[in-house]
């Protein structure tokens, strides 16, 4: 059986344009700054900011802290010292207000037919509500890190979604436009499935979207994977 009844989402790049959408809110707020340039370094610091926390140097911090305190850092190095804090909380906020991907609304709603959806993200369950209200996300859940106290990679984000729903870690499907993700939620005994999303980073820094036979499943959009899904 390749089908299975959990679909939990990966969100940021492959269920909303998060380079697009702040380069756009950058660019229209800070017509000065570089907005290319801006988003990458705000998305790089995502990782080491995490890594922090998983090696114990933080306590529990949620992404919304993790991303103002990379915004700290990087606020000067662009030119933008003089913001109030009213403006930090602001553009800090924008990860909140990022714009789905063309097919992901009318994929979900087709995949939400015979599936249960919701989110796997890393994102805090605030943000991820606050995402889906603004930009029409029909998740029948949200999951997040913040529910299992600890982020992706770790096995208790993947073998969480399983215990919540009560079912085999095979009867759930990580839907992904990340190998990495994708490989360490197979190791979890997950099924998974690949979303292209060749401009996750940009138009300059197209990304290679080649498939990997491991996953179950290796789709051009979210409509392509309903439509093999029978959806």
């Amino acid at each position: 059986m390749t089908h299975a009844p959990i679909l939990a989402f990966d969100i940021f790049g492959t269920v909303v344009d998060w380079h697009g959408s702040i380069t756009r809110e950058v660019a229209a707020l800070y017509p000065q700054v570089d907005a290319d340039a801006f988003a990458l370094a705000w998305r790089a610091g995502y990782q080491p900011a995490m890594q922090r926390v998983r090696s114990g140097e933080l306590g529990w911090t949620l992404i919304d802290d993790l991303h103002r305190l990379i915004l700290d850092d990087l606020l000067p190095r662009f030119g933008l010292s003089a913001l109030t804090e009213t403006q930090k909380q602001h553009l800090n906020k924008v990860w909140h207000r990022l714009d789905p991907w063309p097919d992901t609304v009318a994929g979900l709603t087709r995949l939400k037919t015979r599936h249960t959806i919701c989110s796997l993200s890393n994102g805090n369950i605030g943000l991820l509500t606050n995402m889906a209200k603004r930009a029409g996300l029909p998740w029948d859940c949200v999951l997040s890190a913040e529910v299992f106290r600890a982020y992706k990679p770790d096995p208790a984000t993947y073998l969480g979604v399983a215990r919540v729903f009560d079912v085999a870690p095979s009867d759930v499907m990580l839907v992904a436009a990340h190998q990495d993700d994708l490989a360490a939620a197979r190791a979890c005994g997950l099924r998974t499935a690949y979303i292209e999303r060749p401009l996750e980073f940009g138009a300059k820094h197209p990304k290679d979207v080649s498939p990997d036979a491991a996953n179950t499943f290796h789709a051009k959009s979210l409509v392509h994977l309903a439509e093999q899904l029978g959806c």
